[in-house]
This record gives C-alpha cells, structure tokens and sequence, in this order.
C-alpha cells in the first residue's frame, strides 16, 4: 500500500532538566506546517518515531524521553488517506502492528516517559501519551479525543487496552464509545485531567517549563504519581449498561462501538500483547468493512466537500455585508439574529408586528448572549457589544442601510410576498434578500420583485445555532453576485453550506417528507403504529419517524406535505391520520413521558391492508431510492455526495450509513449504482 503522506517527523533534541535531574530525550511531532495541519500518523511518520526511539534506547546518558508536539497540535490519529486505500486484510493488520510496534516502546524503555500533551490529542495521537509512563496536559488544550466509533473503527493502537486500566471502564466508555457517538463530543484538557487521562496540568503559557519541572521532581523521586487501582470495580456491569444503551441508540447498526466493548471488556485480564493483537485483528475486521469505508466517506463529505461547496460562484463577487435586517421575531428569527450578531459582529435589526413580540425576539436574544456570558463562552465586553449589535423596529424603514435582509415569518407564499413588496420599498438595489422558507418555490415568491435576481434561499435547520447546515437555494433569476454574497455570509456564519436548485422542499425536507410519508400511509393503511414507527430501527436513525414528527410539529410536517403533494401527487401524499392530528391540536402521538398516546394512534386506526415491519422497511428505502434518483436528474444539486451531506449535517443521518446513497447502494435498492465501487464501500 502506497499513498501520498504528509509525513510527522519525530525531531530530538536534547534537555538539560532542572534541579540536576539529568538529560531528557526530547521528541517533538512536526509535519512541518501549522496548525491547520496538524500531525497524523501514517507509515513515514510512524517509521520517523520509531527510528528516534531506537536511537533514544541506544543511548546510556538519558535519564527519560518526553514526546510532546509542535505549537496548539499534539497529534490528531491516523492519516486516514492511508486508511482510505487499504485493500486487502494483511494490510489491515499491517497498520495495526506498525503503530503498537512503535507505541509499545515508549512503554518498554529503560528509562521513564513523559508525554507532554501541548494540544490537540484525537485517537492515534492520544494513543502515543497512554503509552507513555507519565502524562502532562495544558489547560489551553482545546480537543482530547479517541474518535474512531465516530467513523466505524475502534481505537487499534493501545487505547481500548491502556485507558480503561488507567481512569476505569466507565470512563473508557465514555471517551471511546458514548462521547463518539455524541455528534463526536471532545473533552478540553481540563476534563481530560479530571479524567485521570494526565497526571499534572499546567497553563498554556509556560506549559512547557512547567512539564519539565514536574518531571525533574518525578525523576527525582520528590513528586510520586499515585494512580487508582480499578481491579474491583465491576467491568462486567459497566459493559452490559453500556451495550444495553447501544441497544436502545444503534440496534446493532454500526458494529464498531460492541466491538470496542469486547475490547475494553478484555482490558480486565488481558495481558497487554493479548489485548493488543485482540485489537489489531477487530480493527482489521472493521477497515475491511463497508461500514468503515462509509465512516471515511462522510469524513471526507464533512471535511472537504463542505468547505469546497460545488457550484458556488467565485467568491470574489461577493458584497460585503454590513448591516442585517431579519423580518419576524418568533424564536427562529431570534435565533437567526444572534448568529448573525455573534459570527458576523455587525448590526442586526430585526422586525414585527407589534411591540410586544418585538421586545420578546430582542430579549430572546439578550438572555442568550447572558447565558454565553455564564458559561465562561464570552467576556463581559463581548456580551456587551452583543447586546448593543441586536435591536428591534416596528417599521421597515430600519432596513433602508442594511446589506442582507432575511425574513422568518410564517410559511405561505402571499406573506412571503408582502414581507418582500414592503422590504424591497425601503432598501438599496445591492441588498440581498434571502427567505428561509423550507419548501416554497423561490422563483414564484421573487416573481412580484422589482430586481428578482436578488432573492435567494437561505435555508437554516432548527436549532439554528447547532445544525450545521445552510441549503443555499438559487432561483430561476438568482444572479451569481447575490449568490457569491449568500455563500459568503454562510461561511462567515460557520455553516456548510450546500447549493441547490429551486425546486419543491429543497433536499432535506424533501427526503424526509417521502420517507415519513411512506411510514405514515402504512399506518394509515392498517399497520400497527408501533410496527411502522420501528421497521426502520435497524439503520441507527437518530430518531423513528413519529418521534421525528413530534419534534418538527404535526402541522408542520402536514403543511410540507401538503406542498410536496400539490408539486408530486404520484409520490407525496397527505395522510387523513395526520390531518386528524392536526385538527386536534395534540403535539404528537407520545405523551410527555414518551409513552404512546392512545388517543392520539386512535387518529390513524381504520385501515384494512397492514403490512409487515419488512415491508414498511422496503417500502421506504425504495421510496427514498426512487427520490434520489429523480432528485439527481432534475439537477436538484450536483452530485449524489450532496444528498448524503445534507442528510449527515441537516438530518443528524450517521457517519456509518454514509447518509443514504451509499446505504442504499449496499442493499442493492439503486440501479444503476448512486456511487462508484470503492466509493463508501470497499474497493472490489
């Protein structure tokens, strides 16, 4: 196996401790770039860390090794390139032995050794500080991690074996399988020590110095590092808990995280060259797998593709925006105005109807920049200036400067048009005008504009301030400037941002629609509603389908429908069940306990023709293939990598599925292929 690798170079140099402790072996982790790329570990690094280690263990005068990293990065795992291109299993346990090969011996010297940890430590490059005799962190550290679960792997170079031994199987668990699959959730070096994963922390500042101050005491025997002992701790119900919430999260749909318990299960009574060749073969097993290759191919969706958005226009031509006015300030405006006010630090006005809801949007907003302000996220001034930046109007007029105007107010075309009629009176030809409408034709509602080519779609996902992605929608006379500018905005907001075509509930909206859609005409068809709600359990959605509508809102959910219908009647249709919903004003079909309302299924229940779990479940998938594929032949957006990233980042779909292309492709429900073999799936 050969890839191109930016190679971390191991660079020693020595130190002179203080206090007479002797001379350290100081290694230091370079790529030779800054922290926007940071240190990896693929066979040149790993080949560069263990020819210093040999030369570190030739030598007679060292009294320890450190290993720390270059400015803000420790190291961040395996250069997943490499990962990418393995085709064979060999190979597979050829990328677990070369890293515990060359880990091991940092735990094998003569003499102790300390890592250093400066910055950021994911997966891999923790692994090489759980090697280590000892461990120092800095306070400033932003991100510790063992991230593999996340992708479909489990931590191959030490990490299911070292850790759990080092804090306990509670929380091994926790860092290499709950906080993965938790949108991938980082600890800071603070909680990292608090963990018991270091064994002193110092400030950013002088980190360093600090670092090997203490390790001149611990050389010296004036500083002993006491650490727990977990022998008596019952591994077996600390395993069983954790797989019984797996159960209940992922219904085996992602193997990874049950094989990452086996693993830290062993951790008990292995020794530590079984546990590592246990490792080795598990994590041989999973890079062979499809699932992993869907786990790479979201990464690489979420890293690149989302940064390099295909069909968005030479930045370049974008306005610069100045002043934001937002139309509405119901909680969706509201949450619009502090992103706004918070990423862009300009003006933000927003507007009602009325006083009162007026005071309601801006205090939103204020109570927001307060809670930040408790949390330790932002300083006093800059809660201040927050608070200064995001102010209300009663008319329109407030607008007359602003750059970017977005409205939020109520889903119907007629309003939307008025909002624009009254907004584009007051404001310059250059403002952008953007909707956040989430199903309504763009084109239509820009059709009574003086200067349509102005209007775009700027489509957030709720919670505003949380889901990371933007559907950009460009209309039928959307220029390229509005678009450079919309695209502009998006990024400065740090969102992903995807462009699609004007066309009927975009592309989130629009897959989830049909796919409730199918779920919910079984049930009104006769299937239990139970049977329905769970047929599809087995793909680790984030959520079944009438959860999914109870968070959205029945009468939401029933007013996309109704639109999707009136555009696709042959494939949207409008359930009685739920228009019964609606009508009584219930939020869903659970009580507030997440037990089923029994009233509520009542609504549903008449239908004749029930069908099996299997065949909602095929129902569906089928339904979602057929879309997809009418979706790419409209040109809805470039590419079926598109529809997957908008499904992971707007749908919350898992990394494991590769969003839904490459599910369905594995299912054989995709003829032809949505993706190339090799593509998410394992080369053939």
């Amino acid at each position: 196996m050969s890839f191109e690798e930016l190679v971390t170079k191991a660079i020693v140099r020595d130190v002179e401790l203080p206090y007479g402790a002797g001379t350290m072996a100081l290694i230091t982790l370079d790529n030779g770039f800054d922290h926007t790329k940071p240190n990896t570990f693929g066979p040149g690094g790993l080949t560069s860390l263990g020819e210093a280690l040999d030369a570190v263990a030739a030598r007679t005068d060292l009294v320890a090794v450190g290993v720390t990293g270059k400015p803000f990065i420790f190291g961040v795992g395996a250069d997943l390139k490499g990962a990418a291109q393995v085709r064979t299993r060999e190979e597979a346990l050829e990328i677990g032995r070369l890293g515990h090969a060359v880990f091991a011996r940092l735990g094998s010297l003569a003499i102790p050794s300390f890592a250093f940890v400066n910055g950021a430590a994911m997966g891999g490059g923790l692994e090489v500080a759980l090697h280590c005799t000892y461990r120092t962190i800095s306070a400033g550290v932003p991100a510790v991690a063992l991230p593999e679960c996340f992708l479909g792997l489990v931590p191959g170079w030490g990490g299911t074996q070292l850790l759990p031994r080092l804090i306990g199987p509670a929380g091994a668990i926790k860092l290499i399988v709950e906080n993965p699959l938790s949108q991938n959730r980082m600890i800071k070096g603070t909680q990292a020590f608090e963990y018991g994963v270091a064994d002193a922390i110092f400030e950013p500042a002088d980190f360093l110095e600090e670092s090997l101050r203490w390790a001149a005491h611990v050389i010296k025997s004036e500083i002993s590092v006491d650490r727990a002992s977990f022998d008596d701790v019952d591994w077996d119900k600390a395993v069983s808990d954790a797989r019984f919430l797996l159960d209940m999260k992922l219904h085996g749909a992602s193997p990874a995280p049950y094989r990452a318990l086996d693993l830290i299960a062993m951790a008990r009574t292995a020794t530590p060259a079984a546990g590592f060749a246990a490792e080795e073969e598990i994590l041989a097993d999973l890079l062979m797998s499809d699932t992993l290759r869907a786990g790479l191919y979201s990464f690489d969706l979420v890293q690149r593709r989302a940064k390099r958005p295909a069909g968005a226009p030479d930045p370049a031509l974008a306005h610069k925006v100045t002043k934001v006015g937002v139309v509405g300030a119901g909680l969706m405006a509201s949450q619009m105005a502090l992103l706004f006010a918070r990423r862009l630090e300009v003006p933000v006005v927003l507007t009602d109807l009325d006083q009162a809801r007026l005071d309601k949007g801006v205090g939103y907003v204020h109570a927001e920049v307060d809670k930040l302000l408790g949390k330790g996220r932002i300083s006093g001034d800059q809660a201040n200036r927050l608070k200064s930046l995001v102010t209300g109007s009663l008319t329109k007029d407030a607008f007359a400067d602003a750059d970017f105007v977005i409205e939020a107010v109520f889903e119907d075309l007629a309003v939307k048009k008025q909002v624009f009629a009254e907004v584009e009176a007051v404001v310059s030809d250059s403002c952008v005008l953007a909707t956040n409408t989430s199903s309504l034709s763009l084109t239509e509602m820009g059709s009574g504009l003086r200067v349509p080519a102005r209007l775009v779609g700027f489509h957030f996902f709720n919670p505003v301030a949380v889901m990371p992605l933007l559907e950009i929608i460009r209309g039928a006379e959307t220029d390229e400037v509005t678009l450079a500018t919309a695209f502009a905005v998006g990024k400065a907001l740090k969102k992903s941002s995807v462009l699609v075509k004007d066309a009927p509930a975009f592309v989130v909206n629009r897959l989830l629609t049909r796919f409730m859609g199918e779920v919910v005409a079984a049930v009104d068809e006769g299937t239990p509603l139970e049977v329905a709600e769970h047929a599809l359990d087995d793909l680790g959605l984030p959520m079944t389908p009438f959860a999914l509508l109870q968070l959205v809102g029945p009468a939401v959910g029933l007013h996309v429908a109704e639109t999707l219908h009136a555009a696709f009647p042959g494939r949207f249709g409008v359930s009685p069940g739920m228009a019964k919903l609606v009508a009584s004003g219930k939020p869903g079909v659970y009580r507030a306990d997440f037990s089923l309302d029994p009233d509520a299924v009542a609504l549903f229940e008449g239908g004749t023709s029930p069908s099996t779990a299997e065949q909602v479940r095929r129902r569906v998938l089928e339904a979602l293939s057929e879309e997809i594929r009418i979706m790419l032949d409209e040109g809805v957006v470039a590419a079926a990598q598109d529809i997957d990233l908008c499904m992971i980042l707007g749908a919350g779909w898992p990394f494991h599925l590769g969003g839904v292309t490459p599910y369905l492709d594995r299912a054989g429900l995709s003829d032809p292929r949505f993706l190339e073999q090799g593509v998410a799936s394992v080369p053939a």
